[in-house]
């Protein structure tokens, strides 16, 4: 839903997944700095790739949860805070205005066959991730915080009719933390969800 001009989107009243009795909600009060944290030993393309595929797997499900919510007629575009809209960059180059679920759906079928190419996602035992692998995890954290942006933005009170606010604050809030723990995310991508970021 596109707020109507004039509302102030900073004053929290105004947005709901501010407001303290929500943004404090979560499922677990377990250490995220543990969780985000390079194991010792571990090599940290290893840990990235682990961590990528783990974060595409539950935001996905999350954002497969709220699909029915989410069409081309309550979603024309793909927006974020601020009603920041999201262009899809086709393989020419291109940038296209899309719905939301045609933007998320051409993420996530971007996301799933990174994850399943071997060259770029290796899981044999001895294999070398690709020279540039870093650029290709910091794209996929970009779509997976636009895609939890989105939610947060334009589908928040059925999150909260649904009663899984808890879950999408953990899931925010592990992700963000780990894309600043390791550097995945431009401070200018984080901007519009600073709000969001503080609040958690």
């Amino acid at each position: 839903a596109v707020f109507p001009s004039g509302i102030n989107n900073n004053n929290q009243e105004e947005c709901p997944y501010l407001q303290r009795q929500n943004a404090c909600q979560r499922i677990t009060d377990a250490n995220m700095f543990a969780l985000i944290s390079l194991p010792p030993g571990m090599d940290k393309a290893e840990w990235l790739a682990s961590n990528t595929v783990a974060f595409f797997k539950h935001i996905n499900l999350f954002s497969s949860a709220l699909s029915e919510f989410c069409t081309p007629s309550t979603c024309p575009t793909a927006c974020g805070p601020g009603n920041m809209v999201y262009f899809w960059t086709d393989d020419h180059g291109r940038k296209l205005k899309c719905s939301a679920p045609l933007y998320f759906d051409y993420a996530m079928s971007y996301i799933q066959e990174l994850l399943t190419d071997e060259d770029v996602f290796p899981t044999k035992a001895g294999a070398t991730f690709p020279t540039g692998f870093i650029f290709l995890v910091q794209k996929v954290f970009l779509l997976l915080l636009r895609t939890l942006a989105h939610i947060y933005w334009s589908h928040y009170s059925e999150v909260l009719a649904l009663d899984l606010h808890p879950h999408l604050n953990t899931l925010f809030s592990h992700l963000t933390l780990f894309c600043q723990q390791h550097s995945l995310l431009d401070p200018e991508d984080m901007k519009p969800l600073q709000d969001l970021i503080t609040a958690l």
